[in-house]
């Protein structure tokens, strides 16, 4: 990466979320949702790191359109100095309700990672009026889904609770709280990203879409869930004049066309090998030959040049709305 501090749009970045946006946080946790083995991180210089890809996920990219000179390093570990210019506390498994992916073991929930961030910035004492400047994503909700109200079996009751609608509206409440902490700590620049296509996922596929195609009850299930959540982005930005929040829509462009145009030749299959009934890659097992050409790294996760993607069309203001991840970098 290139450019240093005089560079860089935003003095700092904050990033929350699960595993999609995890770069590490996981790796001494007991869980089964932690990669910090071969092949993820294949493509990365410094090999496994705890990123749940081939290489970059959507944080390290933003983090270069942002020009920052380094990735933002993960919350565990970290020095409280890197506080001033920005933590990941993302983590894998992490979901909006607390106890979303217990079966899985340890993770840091949603509302932990602002706890985190509180004792994080007040450490530091990084100024208030830098935190009004600094840019933050938030990437939460699947697991909610993926790990919660879809897990076949006994351990939850969500689904039995719940109407999809029901679901999304219990989601948002507790979303929307969560939201108001981190406003109160200092964040006017938020960028909160949708749930995808899950019913789409390689993982989905074979246990809801019959392995023939996407799941669509899985799909239909997460849209209540994004129409919410752009609702709030809407009803943030009316109630708080001060604040520019913005909803990257990461579902209405999972297209067929959209893929081909794009040069994913794979879409519904996992490059690395992945064992009968598991979700991550298989350790030191054969990988595919042309993983530019797809979508899914594993199960769930996408490569690293689908996160590119993401990102860059966030940035850009393609799947932003109301404001590009740009624009939080110049207001």
């Amino acid at each position: 990466m290139a450019e240093g501090a005089r560079g860089q749009r935003v003095p700092c970045y904050f990033v929350f979320g699960d595993s999609v946006f995890d770069n590490g946080n996981n790796n001494d946790l007991n869980t089964s949702a932690k990669v910090n083995y071969s092949p993820y991180g294949m493509d990365l210089a410094r090999g496994p790191t705890g990123r749940f890809s081939n290489g970059r996920n959507i944080p390290d990219f933003i983090a270069e359109l942002m020009r920052f000179s380094d990735y933002i390093p993960p919350f565990t570990g970290a020095s409280p100095e890197q506080a001033h210019t920005g933590l990941n506390y993302a983590s894998g498994g992490a979901g909006i309700l607390p106890e979303t992916s217990y079966h899985l073991g340890d993770r840091i929930s949603f509302k932990t990672q602002i706890k985190n961030h509180r004792t994080a910035i007040m450490t530091a004492n990084v100024p208030q009026e830098k935190l009004k400047q600094c840019l933050y994503t938030v990437n939460i909700g699947s697991n909610d889904y993926l790990n919660n109200y879809f897990v076949q079996g006994d351990k939850y009751n969500t689904q039995r609770k719940y109407t999809y609608d029901q679901f999304a509206d219990s989601l948002i409440r507790h979303y929307r709280s969560f939201l108001k902490l981190l406003y109160v700590q200092g964040a006017r620049k938020v960028a909160l990203f949708g749930v995808s296509k899950l019913g789409c996922t390689p993982r989905m596929i074979a246990s809801h879409g019959g392995g023939m195609g996407c799941a669509a009850e899985v799909n239909k299930a997460v849209e209540p869930f994004n129409m919410n959540l752009n609702a709030l982005v809407r009803e943030f930005n009316t109630n708080f004049a001060d604040a520019k929040f913005t909803f990257v829509d990461m579902y209405t462009g999972q297209t067929p066309f959209a893929y081909a145009s794009l040069g994913f030749a794979v879409t519904q299959r996992s490059c690395c090998t992945v064992e009968s009934g598991e979700e991550l890659c298989a350790a030191d097992k054969p990988i595919c030959a042309f993983r530019d050409r797809y979508v899914y790294w594993d199960n769930v996760h996408s490569t690293e040049r689908a996160n590119m993607i993401v990102a860059k069309a966030a940035f850009a203001g393609i799947t932003a709305f109301p404001y590009s991840i740009a624009l939080l970098g110049m207001v």
